[in-house]
C-alpha cells in the first residue's frame, strides 16, 4: 500500500547542526517511570521507538548534578552513569534513528530528598511543593559551577553516543527557567532584572554546550513560550518571543512548547490535537533554525499541515509515541487504518509520577518491551491447537480476540450487548471523553479483517452455551457493574438509609436513567468518573452538590496533569463542592454528611444520590462454568476457563486492555509462583573505601 504524495514532506531529511535526522518524526524528551532504576526497560522502550520509524528519540530528563536530584528520572552526574545511557543510544542508533537527551538541573523543582544536598535557586525561596525545604540563592561561584556541571553532562552524553544535546528550559522545572521568569529571578546583578540579564544564564548553557560538543553534536534548546499565566508569566507575545528573538541563530534546534506541563500535556478532555500551534507558530518567523513542536498529534494530514503551513519543521510527539511507536512506519507504508491513535488520557503520565514504568490505554506493550518481550507490533504466532471463546466485547474482550488472532487462533468474539465496546462505548458518551472510543474502534478495524475471529453481538451467553461451543480455551471478559450499595473506600457495609432517597449508579447514568432536582454525587472512586457525572447532571439540568471524602475533587487526576483543569470544571457547573466530606447516610429527601476529620455531621436536601463508589465484578458465567465441576469442564473439550478483564479485577481502562493482552500472549490470567517478567538488580562491587574522618580526627588529638 502506498502513502499519497502530500505525506512525503513527512519523511525528508532534516539538517540539524552538525547531524541529519532520516525524516520529520521526532520523539521529544518525554518522562515513562523507568529512568535510573529501570534503565533496561528504558532503552528498550526507546529502541522500539526508533525501530517503529521516528527519525530522532530523545531521552526524558538527565539530571546533571546531584544538588537538582529528581528521583525518578535519568541522571549523568559523572562518568558512573555513561553504561546505562550508551545502552539506551546503542538501541536508538541500531535502527536508524538520531539519539538525543535532555539535560536538566531542576533548580528549586525538587526537594533533593535522596541526596539532602541543599537545593539552590535564582533567589532564595521553598521548594515546589509541600517538602518543608527552601533553595538557597545561587552565588557567582554557583552559577559557574552550574555551567561546569552542565559542559561536563555534555562531554559525558557524547562519550555515551548521542547525537542531539539538550538545554531544557521549560514546564517551570529547570534552573534557565527560573532565571528566566521575574516571578522566581529577583536578583540585582547580571543575571537579574532585565530580560537580558534574566536570559544570560540560558545563553551560557547553550554557548558552552556548543563549545563543548557543537562540533559533533546538535545543541537544542528546549523552551516554553508561554505560561498561560498573562502578565504574570513569560507569554508568546511578549517575553516568550523576545527570548527566542535574542537566541535565534544560537541554538541547532528550537523545541518549543507550553509551560507548566499540565499546559502541555493536557488530557483530550480539555484540548484538541495541535492545540499549541497558536502560540508557537511565530519561532519559524524569527529563526532559521529548525523547530520541532507538539500537540498529541495523530491525524498525518494535521502533522503534514503543520509542515506546509510553515509552523514546524519537524512533528514532536511524546504520548503519540506511546500509543503506536509505530507510527511513522505506518504513515510511510500508506497503513492509515493501522495507526493506533492515542486517546490523550494521561495514563502514561500517571505511571511516571506514581514512579512506576508507564503504562498506555491503547498500547498494552508499553512498559513491557525488555521485562516481558513484548513488541507493540509482532505477537508470537500460536503454540497450541486451542480454539478460544472471549465473552465479552470491552477493552479487555476486544483486545483479547485481536491479539489471539493475529496470533492465529481461532476465535469467537460474543457479546451480549449489539453495540461492541462494553464500557469504552458507554464512557466515551461523557462529557469530554469522545475519543476514548478510539479505544473500541482500532480493535474493531483489526478485527474485521481477521478470517479467523467471529464477532456475534446480542448473544447473551451461558453456561450450558458455552459447554455445548466446542471450545477449549474460555476467557470471560464481561465486564463489572458500579455498586448500588455505597461500599467502597469510606464503607465498608452498605449506606445507612438506602431506599430513602433515590439511589442512582454510573451504570444508570451512562444508560440515559438521569435524576431531577436537586442531586448529591458521592465520588469515592476518586478518578474521572465522578468528574464527568457532575458535568452530566449539571447540563441534565439538576442541581448537584459534589461530595468527596479526598481533600481535592477527582484527586487521582494529580497524576494525569489534569486535576486543576477538573477541579476547576466541577467547581463551575455544580451548586456545592465539599472536600474532605463523606456521605453517612441517607433519610427522606436528605443526605447526612459528615467530616472526614471531625465526623461533624451536617444535612443536604437531596431528591437523589449518584453513589461513585466501586465495582463488582460480572463474573457470574465463570462462577457457573466452575461450579460444573472439571469432569464437566473437560468432557466438553475445555482445558482452562479464565477470567479478564473488569470481570477478573475492575480498574481502569488501561488495566483491562492489558489484562486482555496478557490472557492473548499467555493463554492465562492466574497467579504464578515464578515472578513472569525480567527484573533489574544492582551490581555489587567491591565499595571505594571512605575516609576514616572519625579516626583522622583522633589521631590529631
Amino acid at each position: 500500500m502506498s502513502r499519497p504524495a502530500r505525506f512525503d514532506i513527512l519523511f525528508e531529511p532534516v539538517r540539524i547542526g552538525p547531524v541529519t535526522a532520516k525524516n520529520r518524526f521526532f520523539q521529544v524528551p518525554h518522562c515513562n517511570g523507568m529512568g535510573r532504576a529501570f534503565p533496561s526497560s528504558m532503552a528498550a522502550m526507546r529502541g522500539v521507538k526508533a525501530e517503529g520509524g521516528w527519525g530522532v528519540v530523545v531521552t526524558e530528563q538527565c539530571d546533571v548534578h546531584h544538588s537538582g536530584n529528581h528521583l525518578r528520572e535519568l541522571r549523568l552526574w559523572d562518568e558512573q552513569d555513561i553504561p546505562h545511557l550508551a545502552r539506551a543510544a546503542e538501541a536508538i542508533h541500531r535502527h536508524g534513528a538520531l539519539a538525543g537527551i535532555e539535560l536538566a538541573h531542576n533548580g528549586f523543582h525538587v526537594a533533593n530528598l535522596e541526596s539532602r544536598t541543599v537545593p539552590i535557586a535564582p533567589s532564595l525561596r521553598p521548594t515546589r511543593g509541600i517538602a518543608p525545604v527552601t533553595a538557597r540563592a545561587m552565588d557567582k561561584d554557583d552559577i559557574r559551577a552550574a555551567r561546569r556541571w552542565h559542559r561536563t553532562a555534555a562531554l559525558n552524553a557524547r562519550r555515551a553516543g548521542f547525537d542531539i544535546i539538550y538545554v531544557y528550559a521549560g514546564h517551570d522545572m529547570s534552573l534557565p527557567v527560573h532565571f528566566l521568569s521575574r516571578r522566581h529571578n529577583h536578583r540585582t546583578d547580571e543575571y537579574g532584572g532585565s530580560l537580558a540579564n534574566r536570559v544570560r544564564f540560558l545563553r551560557e548553557l547553550v554557548e558552552d554546550a556548543k563549545e563543548a560538543v557543537g562540533d559533533t553534536c546538535a545543541v537544542a534548546l528546549r523552551f516554553g513560550v508561554d505560561e498561560l499565566m498573562g502578565p504574570r508569566g513569560i507569554g508568546a507575545q511578549d517575553e516568550g518571543r523576545e527570548v527566542v528573538e535574542m537566541l535565534a541563530e544560537l541554538p541547532d534546534l528550537w523545541d518549543v512548547n507550553l509551560s507548566n506541563f499540565d499546559n502541555d500535556g493536557q488530557t483530550s478532555r480539555f484540548a484538541a490535537e495541535g492545540f499549541q500551534a497558536a502560540y508557537v507558530k511565530f519561532v519559524k518567523s524569527v529563526t532559521t533554525k529548525p523547530v520541532v513542536g507538539v500537540g498529541r498529534f495523530t491525524s498525518p494530514d494535521t502533522m503534514a499541515a503543520m509542515v506546509h503551513g510553515g509552523t514546524l519543521d519537524l512533528i514532536g510527539a511524546a504520548r503519540p509515541s506511546i500509543a503506536d511507536p509505530f507510527l511513522p512506519r505506518k504513515i510511510e507504508e500508506g497503513r492509515f487504518d493501522d495507526l493506533r491513535e492515542c486517546i490523550g488520557c494521561n495514563i502514561c503520565v500517571a505511571g511516571d509520577k506514581a514512579g512506576v514504568p508507564m503504562r498506555c490505554t491503547q498500547n498494552p506493550t508499553m512498559g513491557e518491551e525488555w521485562r516481558r518481550g513484548w513488541h507493540p507490533e509482532y505477537i508470537p504466532p500460536k503454540d497450541t491447537d486451542d480454539t478460544v471463546l472471549v465473552v465479552g466485547a470491552g477493552p479487555a474482550g476486544l483486545e483479547a480476540a485481536r491479539a489471539l488472532g493475529q496470533r492465529g487462533y481461532e476465535v469467537l468474539l460474543a457479546e451480549r450487548a449489539r453495540e461492541l465496546g462494553g464500557r469504552v462505548t458507554l464512557e466515551s458518551r461523557l462529557p469530554g471523553l469522545g475519543e476514548w472510543a478510539r479505544v473500541r474502534d482500532w480493535r474493531l478495524t483489526q478485527l474485521r479483517r481477521m478470517r479467523n475471529v467471529g464477532i456475534a453481538p446480542d448473544n447473551e451467553i451461558t453456561a450450558d452455551m458455552v459447554l455445548e461451543a466446542g471450545f477449549s480455551l474460555v476467557a470471560v471478559a464481561t465486564g463489572a457493574a458500579w455498586r448500588a450499595d455505597g461500599m467502597g473506600r469510606v464503607h465498608s457495609e452498605p449506606l445507612p438509609g438506602l431506599g430513602a432517597v433515590p439511589a442512582w449508579t454510573p451504570d444508570d447514568i451512562m444508560a440515559g436513567r438521569l435524576p431531577t432536582g436537586r442531586v448529591v454525587v458521592f465520588d469515592d472512586d476518586h478518578y474521572y468518573m465522578g468528574g464527568v457525572l457532575a458535568e452530566r447532571l449539571a447540563a441534565h439540568g439538576c442541581e448537584v452538590t459534589f461530595v468527596t471524602p479526598e481533600p481535592l475533587v477527582s484527586a487521582f487526576t494529580q497524576f494525569t496533569a489534569e486535576h486543576k483543569r477538573v477541579q476547576r470544571r466541577v467547581m463551575e457547573v455544580c451548586a456545592a463542592v465539599l472536600p474532605t466530606t463523606a456521605l453517612v447516610r441517607l433519610q427522606p429527601e436528605a443526605a447526612v454528611l459528615a467530616c472526614t476529620y471531625t465526623g461533624r455531621e451536617r444535612t443536604v436536601a437531596a431528591d437523589a444520590v449518584v453513589l461513585v463508589t466501586g465495582m463488582v465484578p460480572r463474573d457470574d458465567l465463570y462462577r457457573d462454568l466452575r461450579a460444573h465441576g472439571e469432569q464437566a469442564l473437560e468432557a466438553a473439550g475445555i482445558r482452562r476457563v479464565v477470567r479478564v478483564g473488569d470481570c477478573l479485577g475492575p480498574g481502569i481502562i488501561a488495566a483491562a486492555v492489558h489484562s486482555g493482552h496478557l490472557f492473548a500472549r499467555t493463554l492465562d490470567t492466574a497467579l504464578t509462583d515464578e515472578t513472569p517478567y525480567r527484573r533489574e538488580n544492582v551490581e555489587l562491587r567491591p565499595e571505594r573505601p571512605l575516609p576514616l574522618l572519625g579516626a583522622d580526627l583522633r589521631a590529631t588529638r
